[in-house]
């Protein structure tokens, strides 16, 4: 760079600075944390400014220049949002197809403090138990909310860590970090982006004569009554160490943060996009913080008051019973206010039946609709979202293995070939 000569150096920022310049000066420099937007985009935006981050003047300088001398041997001046984001690192920051995104900006040695917030939009317990069984020792699941004060920035399919004080099965203490899916949109759930939600399971696991556990942490007539009244005093019991921490919560609690992370599940940019949702149990978190930007938040809203999203969003959602749906309100609402842009399909196991006599699980309940989902995934705008149990991905090439071979294709090159396009999301545990 020091070689390069005043006159040539004049005529390289001469050809970067020319295609470059809308994309660098905002109207306004952005307050800080908050996303920078750009019309024409399903989330409205094209990066964040990172808390730490110099503001949106030095910012362009400094790409410009960096993006200047990378000219020399290259066409970067062709892609500027490309050039820009690559051109640039920094700490808390990640590039995924030449957007910047917010990346573990609080490590496990150096949490953010968050604060339980009471959220007025879902209940703490938005599941009810089917039994008193042991069995059924898994039924809550509980939406949990905290206050971030907007030290802590993440996008829709993004996740963050929580640390447990402990101990864990090794013993740890405090417990390592347990990863959950966000289950609220950039702006949280108050759309004021200070919050952030989590739609978290409480595992509860009771041995039963024939079910000896591996692990307990509660022996016989240690099991207390939890956050939502359930106990078993008379068995071994072991209670998920994060999972009972986060449940167990009140409003007022601290809670320890770490990340955002994760690049798996983000949203496409285009708002002509389809999206094809398939979610069991708490796997929904992610879908919801697409449907709140969809068709709720104010930041997804157009102008004139539509919606900035034009394409089709259709979920299937798996659980084994109906107490166990969750976010039933919010898909009812958006089905009724967007029939022609939202479908939801529900698959539960333990109380549905197909024309056949199976077990509706998820696969059962899209392979009544393999045509129009087939024919949706030709579009080169439809993407699939896949969070839950990993057994979901074996259920898609059972749905649509012979319509692929119909079309003289295979599903798994098939699936292969959307992942390549990015255009296939999995998230399975």
């Amino acid at each position: 760079a020091q070689a390069i000569s005043a006159r040539r150096r004049s005529k390289i920022l001469t050809a970067v600075l020319k295609p470059m310049s809308l994309a660098f000066v905002p109207a306004a420099a952005p307050v800080v944390g908050e996303v920078v937007t750009q019309p024409g985009s399903l989330r409205g935006s094209e990066g964040y400014q990172h808390p730490s981050s110099p503001g949106a003047t030095q910012l362009a300088t400094s790409v410009l220049a960096v993006a200047a001398v990378g000219v020399i041997g290259a066409r970067a001046a062709k892609k500027s949002v490309t050039c820009r984001a690559t051109a640039v690192k920094k700490k808390g920051v990640r590039v995924v197809e030449g957007k910047e995104i917010p990346w573990n900006l609080f490590s496990p040695k150096a949490p953010y403090q968050g604060k339980v917030v009471k959220n007025k939009i879902q209940e703490h317990t938005i599941t009810k138990p089917n039994s008193d069984a042991p069995s059924d020792a898994n039924w809550e699941t509980a939406h949990v909310t905290f206050d971030h004060g907007g030290n802590v920035p993440y996008i829709e399919g993004q996740s963050i860590g929580i640390i447990a004080p402990g101990p864990d099965k090794k013993g740890e203490t405090p417990a390592k970090i347990r990863l959950y899916s966000i289950g609220s949109s950039a702006v949280g759930d108050f759309e004021d982006s200070k919050t952030v939600s989590l739609c978290v399971k409480r595992v509860v696991e009771v041995e039963e004569e024939k079910w000896p556990l591996k692990h307990s942490n509660r022996d016989i007539g240690e099991d207390k009554p939890d956050k939502a009244g359930t106990a078993f005093p008379n068995a071994k019991v072991y209670r998920g160490v994060c999972s009972n921490h986060i449940c167990d919560m009140n409003v007022g609690d601290d809670v320890l943060i770490t990340g955002p992370t994760g690049a798996e599940m983000l949203l496409p940019e285009d708002p002509s996009c389809n999206i094809i949702m398939l979610a069991t149990g708490t796997g929904i978190a992610p879908m919801r913080s697409y449907m709140r930007l969809l068709f709720n938040d104010k930041v997804g809203e157009d102008a004139d008051g539509t919606r900035k999203f034009k394409g089709l969003a259709w979920l299937f959602m798996g659980v084994p019973y109906s107490n166990s749906l969750l976010y039933d309100d919010e898909h009812t609402e958006y089905k009724t206010k967007f029939p022609s842009q939202f479908r939801y399909d529900y698959a539960v196991s333990r109380e549905q039946k197909n024309a056949a006599g199976q077990k509706m699980y998820i696969q059962t309940k899209m392979a009544e609709y393999t045509e129009e989902l087939w024919n949706l995934m030709q579009d080169e705008k439809t993407h699939v979202y896949m969070c839950g149990l990993k057994g979901m991905e074996k259920g898609m090439e059972e749905c649509f293995s012979e319509i692929a071979s119909k079309n003289n294709l295979d599903w798994k090159e098939f699936a292969k070939s959307m992942k390549k396009a990015h255009r296939y999301h999995v998230e399975v545990y």
